[in-house]
């Protein structure tokens, strides 16, 4: 009989029982002088000891200021150490902390101030050309909720820190003691690729559980130092890397405000990083730097790699280029925590490559028709769920969305197209919403990037449907060519295809860009390609 495509991820280390401002703690005791945050660009430098001072120093001027327990309190910011002193600051007096996107602009500023009823704002003062100052003040007088705004690197983040004398440590601990690891701990707007996006509300218990196993997979221990390009207002930077990090005794290295491939690359080889994060489109972009060989990458071990699907042949490449021989997948999503299944560091390369991974300790995975919901043999393509700890509290103040992804079984329904093979593990082919119907044959898009990935004037594709009166459907390919100089033609995409993969599935159109949109969390905007292309 075949297997169904369900499976529960076992492992010997229980669950952490703890709340974030606790679990430092323990670290703090067992690795006080051991470095716990490097910022590259400015050369500051934490030990846990003086990390866990800072944090308390911040958590004390919150309270002082009037934050309360269950207090929402807004992190506007480009990754920075203050960033992540908010992080565990907040933790510690059990305010919500609400992650908000560096690359929002006014109305939508102005939506998550209102829609999460924040009451004190942290914040940069610019990010490339928005003046956040400017922004808070246009749309101050519309939340009702902000009482204050203290920005990073300005007089107002000093007159904030310099209330903490007024809250006394006995005071600070007291309001420690009356947090449970399941409050409420911070709200991640989804990267929504039409309307406002959703507040996927998260526990302590949610996020440092994910981040510590994300952690133990790669097996961080006090000795690794970790390179964190990916923006922490988004779980891949601040769960799967700081908490992973620091509930390990490891090192958070910041190499830049935001992206930039030759600071990477710079920060590893300075702070001998033995640990790399990235989007498959960071990878790609810090191989392909002028100059890449000159750096001395020979400290790196391990990394992750998530946010999309990661083209077989980039993978090959951090591999043998990178040093990066225990790399991990890892596939998740906000609402998740957020990983699900992640890659071990004994899979070969074929299950590094060919697949996401199997089910995280203590989480659940299944396969289901997204049309009935019955669980599928293994090998069959469905909608892949996921149960267990790491499932969000459910969207802020939505309930009735809440409802919509989250059954009466507490299973997420992630929207994305899965295989679970024979061996447990799982492949994603795709949305379910960017899945192309052509002339009745289901296309995914995830099976035709891979294969292009292959041709040698590719070095990234994206393949989206767009309106077509014959078949409902084209495929269109959407090229960033590795010359510019010399793009390839359409031609020689449908010759490379042809032989080699069904005719259905070879793209009909094909432009040639020099970016792709993105979310700041490296997702590809597909419904911007769809829409403003391959017409």
């Amino acid at each position: 009989m075949t297997a169904l495509s369900y499976a529960h991820g076992t492992g010997t280390t229980a669950l952490l029982g703890d709340t974030i401002g606790r679990n430092l703690d323990r670290a703090i005791d067992a690795f006080g002088e051991r470095e716990a945050l490097v910022d590259v660009p400015s050369g500051r430098r934490w030990t846990y000891a003086e990390f866990g001072a800072a944090v308390e120093e911040l958590a004390r001027a919150l309270m002082a200021s009037g934050v309360a327990k269950g207090d929402r309190v807004g992190i506007w910011a480009v990754n920075c150490p203050e960033w992540v002193l908010v992080q565990y600051a907040t933790a510690r007096i059990g305010a919500v902390m609400v992650t908000i996107n560096p690359a929002y602009r006014a109305h939508e500023l102005e939506y998550v101030l209102k829609q999460a009823g924040i009451s004190l704002l942290a914040a940069s003062l610019s990010h490339r050309t928005g003046d956040y100052r400017a922004m808070v003040d246009e749309v101050r007088a519309n939340c009702p909720a902000l009482r204050a705004a203290h920005y990073i690197g300005d007089p107002t983040w000093g007159e904030l820190l310099a209330t903490a004398g007024s809250v006394t440590p006995e005071q600070l601990a007291a309001r420690e003691a009356g947090l449970s690891c399941d409050d409420p701990i911070n709200i991640q707007y989804t990267s929504g690729t039409t309307g406002f996006p959703k507040g996927a509300t998260l526990s302590h218990h949610n996020i440092l559980n994910n981040g510590y196993f994300v952690g133990e997979l790669v097996a961080y221990t006090e000795q690794d130092r970790v390179c964190l390009p990916v923006p922490f207002y988004h779980c891949f930077g601040m769960v799967m890397g700081n908490l992973g990090i620091t509930s390990h005794g490891a090192c958070i290295v910041i190499p830049a405000p935001a992206f930039e491939p030759a600071a990477v690359l710079a920060a590893v080889q300075q702070e001998r990083c033995t640990s790399l994060y990235g989007v498959p489109t960071m990878f790609i972009a810090e191989l392909n730097l002028p100059g890449f060989a000159s750096y001395d990458l020979s400290s790196l071990r391990t990394g992750i790699m998530a946010g999309s699907p990661c083209p077989v042949e980039v993978m090959k490449r951090v591999v043998a280029e990178m040093h990066m021989d225990e790399v991990s997948i890892c596939y998740g999503m906000t609402e998740t925590s957020p990983v699900s299944t992640q890659t071990r560091r004994d899979d070969d390369l074929e299950r590094r490559t060919g697949t996401v991974g199997r089910a995280m300790p203590h989480i659940e995975i299944k396969v289901i028709d997204p049309a009935t919901g019955v669980t599928l043999e293994r090998g069959a393509s469905g909608e892949l769920c996921t149960r267990g700890y790491s499932v969000m509290l459910g969207y802020w103040e939505l309930p009735e969305r809440s409802a919509e992804v989250i059954d009466a079984g507490r299973w997420m329904h992630t929207g994305d197209l899965a295989v679970m093979r024979e061996d447990g593990y799982v492949q994603i082919v795709g949305r379910i919403k960017d899945m192309i119907i052509r002339g009745g044959e289901n296309v995914y898009p995830r099976e035709i990037e891979e294969f292009l990935h292959g041709h040698p004037k590719i070095a990234d594709v994206q393949v989206v449907g767009v309106p077509d009166e014959r078949y409902g459907e084209e495929i269109l390919a959407c090229v960033i060519p590795g010359d510019p100089a010399d793009p390839p033609t359409l031609e020689e995409v449908a010759e490379f295809c042809r032989g080699r993969l069904a005719h259905y599935k070879v793209p009909r159109l094909l432009e040639i860009l020099e970016t792709f949109p993105m979310t700041v969390s490296g997702k590809v905007r597909k419904i911007e390609l769809r829409e403003n292309h391959g017409r």
